[in-house]
């Protein structure tokens, strides 16, 4: 029996450990994959305070990751199947475990643009983690599609190995941060096309091109590329547990401002909860909370 399982090892789920271990709470992370979540998707991040100049994802994790083991926390490499709210019982593959409190850090997954030629070629030139697989677009033609911060950051990325970079947004106006913005029209290979949706993607063994949409016209062209990169948001990795708290019509858990969740004893933090920020910034306060209001539910009731 531990006091507390974190389920999942990014940003929040980290710091939930790190505050959990310093609160000397017998404490276990399940993670199905790697420490660092979706974070590691991105080469790095210039935004996390202390940092001038950008910091490394995959060195701001190692650190997060080292401070937790050194308080003894377990990571355990696991798969969450199901939750049982009462019991406070987590299934996943390897077996079940139990606690007395529940910290849910599950994160999110890129959303898919559901066009045809999506699926079926993704893996073969459709993408959506730019620091895994830009290298092989070294001196070819890419398209992204979105207009946040992400499709910023990640375009700016692909343009030091790709030979043009075409950014497909809806609407006339990118989400992307002002700064990020002056630095992709700064790049002489990345390009705009505004007020248009990719409805399609072409290609047999490979990506060959894509169709574009024009919003304003209806004009549909193909534009010849070799890969896609998608940056259209993420959906959250609750389907476990669906039914067993509330959750909005999308699938983020819907917690209060201390996390808690309307399981008793389940607190939720990070990208898989209802927000108005999805940043590694908030996700480590998230995770702060949460482990905090964890201790106070496991000490209220040893008394």
């Amino acid at each position: 029996m531990h006091d507390l399982i974190i389920i999942g090892a990014g940003p929040a789920g980290l710091t939930a450990a790190l505050y959990a271990g310093r609160s000397r709470m017998n404490t276990l992370i399940i993670e199905k994959m790697s420490c660092g979540g979706r974070i590691l998707m991105s080469e790095s991040i210039e935004n996390y305070p202390g940092f001038p100049g950008g910091v490394s994802t995959s060195e701001l994790i190692s650190r997060m990751e080292g401070q937790v083991r050194e308080l003894g926390v377990e990571i355990k490499s696991d798969e969450v199947l199901d939750l049982d709210c009462g019991k406070k019982a987590v299934t996943a593959a390897g077996g079940t475990y139990a606690a007395k409190t529940i910290i849910v850090a599950s994160g999110a997954r890129p959303r898919k643009l559901d066009v045809p030629g999506e699926k079926e070629l993704t893996g073969r030139g459709v993408s959506y983690c730019a620091t895994c697989d830009a290298p092989f677009f070294k001196g070819k033609k890419v398209v992204l599609v979105g207009g946040g911060n992400a499709v910023a950051e990640e375009a700016l990325y692909i343009s030091r190995f790709a030979s043009s970079v075409s950014v497909v947004h809806r609407r006339q106006e990118l989400r992307a941060s002002a700064i990020l913005q002056e630095k992709m029209r700064k790049e002489e290979k990345i390009s705009f096309i505004l007020n248009s949706r990719l409805t399609g993607i072409e290609g047999e063994k490979s990506v060959k091109g894509v169709k574009i949409k024009d919003a304003l016209t209806g004009k549909e062209n193909i534009l010849p590329c070799d890969g896609v990169f998608i940056y259209i948001g993420y959906e959250p990795e609750t389907a476990f547990l669906k039914g067993k708290v509330g959750m909005d019509e999308a699938g983020f858990i819907i917690t209060d401002d201390s996390m808690a969740t309307s399981a008793e004893g389940v607190f939720a933090c990070g990208d898989c909860r209802k927000k108005s920020l999805y940043q590694v910034i908030n996700a480590c306060g998230d995770g702060a909370v949460a482990a905090d209001s964890a201790y106070k539910f496991t000490a209220n009731r040893s008394v």
